[in-house]
């Protein structure tokens, strides 16, 4: 009796005590938001060429609209775990290495231009929609590609391991099968336009305007009017429901205050004026409290 009570409650002991380990405090919490209150720090992760979402600025700063939310977000987290101050961390990640970034605890949230996918969700967690966007392309003007069915053929350029590159496999149903020419990133998949290496560059319309009216001067850009998709940005995580419902919580509030008009106007040119399936999904997520 005495080895079978002992086998079964040894291994409930430990997790326990495991447990408990994770959350003192000289030990390291698991959980992020814990890791948050405990080291007064929040390491956001940003793009440096996802314009006009997150980027390195003309001063070397991040901006961008993802990252003016998240400076928002970080505001909301310091308020309500009532710290009396919180070490804003902003930590360059790529693409490739967003997923990673955020898996390892390099960075807590991710404040780019990611699209929420169930296949990303079996790795990592999303905040409530921050944007809805299709992808498009840009050809040079000299030599236009004005339509999906032309990317036929045509060298184009994409980022590997994104949502566009699998929108790009899927054209094949269609009888449209481009040839990959592979870039790392947004400013290089414009390169490869201007200086003939691709054809065509495909990602997401209005990253593309970013790109094509902030860009260096030189061939003149042909941006298509055909979207091949409709996708929604998230800020990225790791799973923990408790960070997750504070970044929620500071994105409901800046919806919801109408702070959200200021966060628009400042990231994108004047006289843009969200979609109305932008201030539907401004509406839907104002959420209360």
């Amino acid at each position: 009796m005495h080895s079978r009570f002992l086998a079964v409650v040894a291994p409930l002991w430990m997790a326990t005590l495991l447990s408990a380990c994770a959350n003192v405090p000289g030990g390291a919490p698991r959980d992020s938001l814990a890791r948050i209150g405990q080291s007064q720090t929040l390491r956001l992760g940003y793009r440096e060429d996802a314009k006009p979402f997150s980027f390195k600025g003309v001063d070397g700063a991040p901006a961008g609209y993802s990252v003016e939310l998240c400076k928002r977000v970080a505001s909301s987290v310091q308020s309500q775990l009532k710290l009396a101050k919180l070490d804003v961390q902003w930590i360059p990640v790529t693409a490739a290495t967003r997923m990673q970034a955020v898996n390892d605890g390099s960075v807590d949230l991710e404040c780019g231009s990611t699209s929420r996918t169930l296949s990303r969700e079996q790795q990592v967690d999303f905040s409530n929609t921050i944007w809805v966007e299709g992808a498009s392309f840009v050809s040079l003007a000299s030599s236009p590609i004005g339509r999906s069915v032309d990317l036929n053929g045509k060298r184009v350029g994409v980022i590997p391991g994104t949502t566009t590159e699998q929108v790009l496999k899927g054209l094949s149903s269609r009888g449209i099968v481009p040839i990959f020419v592979t870039v790392q990133t947004h400013t290089d998949g414009i390169a490869a336009v201007r200086d003939g290496r691709a054809d065509a560059y495909v990602t997401d319309r209005l990253i593309l305007v970013g790109e094509v009216t902030g860009g260096p001067a030189g061939a003149t850009l042909l941006l298509s009017d055909d979207y091949l998709s409709m996708e929604s940005y998230s800020l990225m995580m790791r799973r923990d429901p408790n960070l997750r419902l504070a970044v929620n919580r500071a994105l409901a509030e800046t919806y919801r205050s109408g702070e959200i008009v200021k966060v628009f106007r400042q990231s994108f040119p004047p006289g843009t004026v969200p979609s109305q399936l932008m201030e539907a999904v401004y509406v839907l997520n104002a959420l209360p409290e």
